[in-house]
């Protein structure tokens, strides 16, 4: 390539994007596991400052002569290269449509929000949040109404394409109806079965923070977590952070029960190996990232659900725990210890729900940020709506905020239009898992001995190893036949809870 070729001056610049993204991502991290409250204001101003610096690259005056520059020799380019300028046109449709100094609020706000959420929610104090939490919907709404000024669609489905590429909340309407009418009798019929088994034994308790995190280790490592390119520490809201090179997870240890950690830290897993396994030649570019949120959720989901609730992965896991925590008796059987992993039973949390009611609740959230984005719902009166929705929804009513609308941190951190990912990750992780078992003779025989090796192998090659190169329906539809949709994961409900 020539000097002057746009095209590689466009990876160039992308290259110094990616270096600013990847010190933000640490930063982030860093602000959510180690950093002491006081230095909450020096933070913002590090990471306003390099989304700004990020932004100006980005929208920097010769970048659309750039842009259309490479795409007129685009014929001259392989694949690969053609998939990554597409991205980077999009990456510069969305950061353009946006002012330099709306860029910084928004980071500014976020962070600002995030810490005093953090004490709100200690204290269930929704009202101490409103001053933050309105400003940052105020912004959100700024940045959605520029974006979707750009991209030629609503607020909220330019907010929805931050997280998924073509994400539209048209589609996803759809997807949750045919969810909507399928889960409340699904459940009801679980509830029932539940009613006629024996009960469940509780795994007694303490359980020392130390053995559960040595535990976590070992199960992860058995996964494929590479501890020389990650760590696993704790914070108030379990995430995947860090970048591909240096995958930073966390979770939340309760001494009186190891199983709710436990699956948060094999949830993380899988959003860390698909980070581990993009495309390392490409990793410094758009194409290069992970698709969208929809399958990153689907690889969390994949795991923590679909391999590690299965009887296979339980009968080689419940040894360890009992040698864990030194316990014995008819609760630590493989059989008790199975049936509380796949218990279902409505309840206040979002992350600790179970494969049956998960999705009630990320359908409340998608209903209450479209009315509050909308201007339908005063966010004042987010706690009222929050708990009528789960009365209608899940039969249940919060106590108070801190099990209701203060649980999640997504709000206050600017993640509005994020919610909906969730549970499409979810129908994508049963449309994968099924795929690979029809693909990979004995898989589950191997994950029953702890042998992740075929199933991350069949995961690099059909998902993690794609980055950007396509859609996510392409993907989908390369790994496992067809695009996006609820076939699979009805199916794989009713085979795991309404088992005969």
């Amino acid at each position: 390539m020539i000097a002057n070729d746009p095209y590689s001056e466009l990876e160039r610049r992308f290259g110094r994007l990616s270096a600013v993204h990847r010190a933000q991502a640490i930063l982030n991290w860093d602000r959510s596991t180690m950093m002491p409250d006081g230095a909450s204001d020096d933070r913002a101003d590090q990471l306003a400052t390099l989304g700004v610096i990020a932004h100006e690259i980005i929208v920097a005056p010769e970048m659309p002569d750039l842009l259309a520059r490479a795409e007129e020799g685009a014929s001259a380019l392989d694949p690969w290269q053609a998939a990554n300028l597409r991205e980077m046109r999009r990456s510069w449709v969305h950061e353009s449509a946006l002012p330099a100094d709306l860029v910084e609020a928004r980071t500014r706000a976020c962070s600002a929000c995030e810490m005093v959420w953090r004490e709100a929610k200690k204290n269930a104090d929704f009202k101490s949040l409103l001053p933050t939490l309105s400003e940052v919907l105020t912004i959100m709404r700024r940045v959605g109404e520029a974006k979707a000024a750009a991209l030629g669609t609503s607020l909220y489905d330019a907010l929805l394409d931050e997280f998924e590429p073509g994400g539209r909340s048209a589609r996803i309407d759809v997807l949750f109806a045919e969810l909507r009418a399928f889960l409340p009798d699904l459940l009801g019929r679980v509830l029932e079965q539940q009613k006629h088994q024996p009960p469940i034994l509780p795994l007694e308790g303490p359980f020392p923070v130390e053995a559960q995190r040595r535990l976590g280790e070992e199960l992860i490592r058995r996964i494929g977590f590479d501890f020389h390119h990650g760590r696993l520490d704790v914070s108030a809201h379990p995430f995947t952070g860090g970048t591909a090179d240096d995958v930073r997870i966390t979770t939340r240890y309760d001494e009186q029960d190891f199983a709710r950690a436990l699956m948060g830290v094999l949830h993380e897993t899988g959003h860390g190996l698909y980070e581990a396994g993009l495309p390392r030649q490409w990793r410094r570019q758009p194409v290069g990232s992970a698709r969208g949120m929809t399958l990153h959720e689907s690889q969390s989901l994949l795991m923590e659900m679909q391999a590690c609730r299965s009887d296979a992965f339980i009968r080689f896991a419940a040894p360890r725990m009992r040698a864990a925590f030194g316990k014995d008796g008819p609760a630590w059987t493989e059989a008790n210890i199975h049936r509380i992993y796949t218990r279902v039973a409505p309840g206040f949390i979002r992350v600790d729900a179970d494969e049956v009611t998960y999705p009630l609740h990320i359908m409340l959230r998608y209903r209450l940020e479209r009315a509050m984005l909308a201007g339908d719902l005063a966010l004042a009166d987010l706690p009222g709506a929050w708990n009528d929705g789960m009365r209608e929804l899940l039969g249940i009513v919060p106590p108070d905020d801190t099990l209701g609308c203060l649980q999640d941190i997504h709000w206050p951190d600017g993640g509005w239009g994020y919610f909906p990912t969730y549970t499409l990750g979810a129908i994508a992780a049963a449309q994968l898992f099924a795929a690979a078992q029809r693909a990979v003779p004995g898989l589950m025989e191997a994950i029953g001995q702890g042998d992740f090796a075929p199933l991350l192998a069949w995961l690099r090659a059909n998902v993690h190893g794609k980055g950007s190169i396509a859609t996510t329906d392409e993907i989908l539809a390369g790994a496992t036949g067809a695009g996006l949709g609820t076939a699979a994961f009805k199916a794989h409900l009713e085979s795991r809870y309404l088992k005969a």
